[in-house]
């Protein structure tokens, strides 16, 4: 039988090997990480490495992705740290999503130096942009027609609620799909205890179907998704610019993270 966590584990340890890194931090980024995955989902690790310092001082710059595997079971790549915290510097939500994965499977003393003044950065309007138009691009392109892959809802749903999370919380947004829907328990105005039962529905469908399987409509789904998604499109544009811009924190940590 396939023992995937220990290959994971290995292709890791192989990356280090190979391209003289240490890597920092290594998470479950995609469906498995958000709590939805269907049986035939795979597995999407990501990782930010580190070169020993001395690489750091060099003319020619460093290569900044790994791109290690891409098959039907395992999508392993990542990012430097220098590209990972610009990135951060600059409110990306994406490299602030692989940070808050719930699914573990690298971590270091030297990430646990870099996470409070990386999550720092934390941009509302950029993230409430970036989940928004996550939203709305998969409407345009998947959720339009009679018959919709279950999947695809989710791909929809959860940046609306990370959108809603932000909203509420004011923090970086939890990747476990439940854990977003457990703040909204049918007493929210909007999400109301019907789609609440709805989307658990979807969850439950979701879990045993295949990925690529057509399914009719649910509609009850569909007009929160397109509500939402002009709701939120509102209010990213009335939102102050948030960005930070003061890469202090960040240097200092980078400079850490290098002495380690």
């Amino acid at each position: 039988m396939r023992d995937i966590q220990k290959e994971i584990q290995d292709n890791l340890t192989a990356i280090e090997e190979k391209h003289g890194v240490r890597i920092l931090l290594a998470v479950e980024s995609g469906s498995r990480a958000w709590g939805f995955s269907s049986p035939d989902s795979d597995y999407d690790v990501r990782f930010i490495y580190a070169y020993p310092r001395d690489e750091y001082l060099r003319v020619d710059p460093v290569r900044d992705v790994i791109e290690w595997q891409l098959d039907e079971v395992l999508d392993i790549n990542g990012w430097d740290l220098k590209k990972a915290l610009l990135a951060f510097a600059k409110g990306n939500p994406g490299i602030m999503e692989w940070a808050n994965s719930g699914i573990v499977y690298r971590t270091s003393e030297t990430w646990d130096l870099i996470r409070e003044p990386a999550f720092r950065c934390f941009s509302e309007k950029a993230a409430l942009n970036h989940y928004y138009g996550l939203a709305k691009k998969t409407t345009e392109l998947y959720l339009q027609g009679e018959t919709i892959r279950y999947k695809k809802y989710f791909y929809a749903l959860r940046p609306l609620l990370c959108c809603k999370w932000i909203e509420r919380c004011h923090e970086v947004p939890p990747m476990e799909f439940q854990t977003l829907l457990g703040l909204f328990d049918g007493s929210d105005p909007v999400l109301n205890a019907e789609l609440f039962g709805e989307i658990q529905v979807l969850l439950e469908r979701k879990a045993v179907t295949d990925e690529k399987a057509l399914n009719p409509q649910m509609p009850l789904i569909i007009d929160f998704i397109r509500e939402e998604c002009g709701r939120q499109k509102t209010l990213a544009e009335t939102l102050p610019d948030d960005h930070k811009r003061d890469f202090t924190e960040i240097n200092q940590a980078f400079r850490r993270a290098l002495m380690g």
